[in-house]
Formats: structure tokens, sequence, C-alpha cells
């Protein structure tokens, strides 16, 4: 009986998928300009009628950006202490 308890929690911890951060920005008029959903290392960038704007990725301390076509637009390095 334990080994079926242990069994199901399993696999539900296994089939959990962490879920996507989303954080809205608002203009100076308090209107929703849009939102960005993070999800691992890609954030994903929406305009304020839902259409995809853009997306950033980041590996080490680089990031890079991405069009509405997915075409890469640029990149941004860290460098030093932060």
């Amino acid at each position: 009986m334990n080994r079926a308890i242990i069994g199901a929690l399993m696999l539900g911890l296994a089939s959990t998928a962490a879920p996507a951060q989303q954080t809205r920005f608002y203009g100076p008029d308090g209107r929703s300009m849009g939102t960005a959903t993070t999800s691992g290392n890609t954030t994903t960038f929406y305009g304020a009628d839902g259409r995809r704007t853009g997306s950033a990725t980041t590996s080490g301390n680089t990031t890079t950006f991405y069009g509405a076509d997915g075409r890469r637009t640029g990149s941004a390095t860290a460098t030093g202490k932060r």
C-alpha cells in the first residue's frame, strides 16, 4: 500500500510543470500596455492586444532579443559586478 502511495506521489510530481510567471505593464494613463511571460530562460512579450511582439532568451550573462517574426534583433552582455 505504501508503494502505491509513493508511486502516485512521484508520478504527480513528475508531471507537474513549473508555471510561467507573468508581468503586466501599464502606461502613464494606467492602461495596460502588454505583458511579459517568463518560463525558464525565455521571456516572451505581448502587446495589449495579446499579439506576440518579441522575446528574449538569456544564456549565461548574455541576453539575445528576437522580434515578433522570430528573427534575432540584437543582444546585450552584462559585464562586471552587479
